[in-house]
């Protein structure tokens, strides 16, 4: 087996159990049943939008909510939980760990509920947080992340498969870390909720539980040195910088000089577009050489602070934020989108844009200035027909910029 890591190695013994969890799972059930024959005991995949639909005879497959868990995954980890019991010492459990996953697996810590979790999680989302720091919280009310499946697996032996959808692909941080360590604490949940002015916010059994936590009254997350880890291991299969590289390949084969910009773009999303247009505008000017046609790609993740009461998602808002900064510019062409192909709460993975995209829009009666302030980028560019809806992908590795330059 081998990875952006290189070479991995790891023994198949005893039972064979498979669970997969997060965007695009399922189209690597019929993977498992051919590679693994009559070694897979049973597999459970779990995703949001069911992709494949190829007959499997070991392997179940089973839809939950995203981005706000629901029952369906409510059940569906229970489910998951109730397989890996049957591991015993000697026994093998593969967990693929995609995009989403987060969501996807849920069982609320004990006395928490899953409408505790659900008005949480739609906090975390609206209030600009990256997303080490919404999983740091997500870790402190869950029964299953942060090392809670490697607790349910023991004593089998289990291998992490990940395809990162975090920035520096930490495996702490990917799919809030079921199956890992965690290095963060009730305090430190705490101190974010605070921090984003959540502490008020949120339910007074989820506050009562992280301050009971902070008070030691309640064990910790699974820690670094922690003998079940001696039970784990991990390989990261796939990255944004994997698939910026296949992109610059595609994008040279067609004539444009390629350049990776960042794979680690973070931040308040409208600042980095306004960053990046001055950055392109700064090349029309001859401040930097590059020579048209180029291409230039962009990977990461930016943040947005809710404030309006318009549907969008942070991809759609870079673009937006990048047609206003782009105004009247000629030559510069941009793709903002999510590479599982969803953005936020909408049925498009993100948007296109140009320096006229502004002007399009005044002429069917569109405010882009309105629309920004109310985080309503969809509702401004579904008109123009500029909307990118490829559907679901089957993978996510964070988003992405595609920025062509003649």
């Amino acid at each position: 087996m081998e990875g952006p890591q290189g070479r991995f190695r790891f023994p198949l013994t005893g039972h064979l159990y498979v669970i997969g969890v997060g965007k695009g799972v399922d189209l690597t059930g019929k993977l498992w049943e051919d590679l693994f024959e009559d070694q897979l005991t049973e597999g459970i995949l779990l995703v949001r939008d069911r992709i494949s639909n190829r007959p499997l005879k070991r392997t179940s497959i089973v839809s939950a909510g995203h981005p706000i868990p629901d029952q369906h995954g409510q059940i569906a980890t229970q489910r998951c939980l109730q397989l890996l019991k049957r591991a015993t010492r000697g026994d093998t459990v593969i967990f693929l760990l995609m995009g989403g996953a987060s969501s996807l697996l849920v069982k609320p810590a004990l006395g928490l509920t899953l409408e505790d979790k659900r008005t949480v999680t739609d906090g975390l989302l609206k209030s600009g947080m990256t997303i080490a720091e919404i999983n740091c919280i997500r870790k402190h009310l869950s029964s299953v992340k942060a090392g809670g499946i490697l607790r349910a697996a023991y004593p089998g032996k289990v291998l992490t498969l990940a395809v990162s959808d975090v920035m520096g692909d930490d495996p702490t941080v990917i799919g809030s870390a079921p199956t890992f360590q965690d290095p963060t604490t009730f305090k430190d949940a705490w101190n974010l909720l605070e921090r984003y002015d959540l502490s008020k916010k949120i339910p007074a059994r989820v506050k009562n539980y992280l301050l009971q936590g902070v008070r030691g009254m309640i064990p910790e997350t699974l820690k670094p040195g922690n003998k079940l880890m001696a039970q784990s291991s991990f390989l990261l299969l796939a990255n944004n910088r994997d698939a910026l590289l296949a992109a610059k390949n595609k994008a040279e084969s067609l004539g444009f000089g390629t350049t990776i910009l960042t794979t680690e773009m973070s931040g308040d999303t409208q600042t980095r577009a306004r960053e990046l247009c001055s950055f392109l505008k700064g090349i029309y000017h001859g401040q930097r050489k590059y020579r048209p046609p180029h291409c230039f790609l962009l990977g990461g993740e930016t943040t947005v602070k809710v404030q309006g009461k318009g549907k969008g998602g942070r991809n759609q808002e870079f673009a937006l934020a990048s047609a206003i900064a782009l105004k009247d510019f000629s030559g510069a062409y941009m793709l903002s989108a999510g590479s599982d192909g969803s953005d936020g709460p909408t049925n498009a993975a993100g948007a296109f844009t140009d320096g006229k995209t502004v002007s399009r829009g005044h002429t069917i009666g569109l405010d882009p200035y309105s629309a920004l302030h109310d985080n309503d980028s969809y509702n401004f560019f579904k008109p123009l027909g500029d909307l990118f809806s490829p559907g679901p992908t089957g993978t996510n590795v964070l988003d992405f910029k595609i920025v062509l330059l003649y």
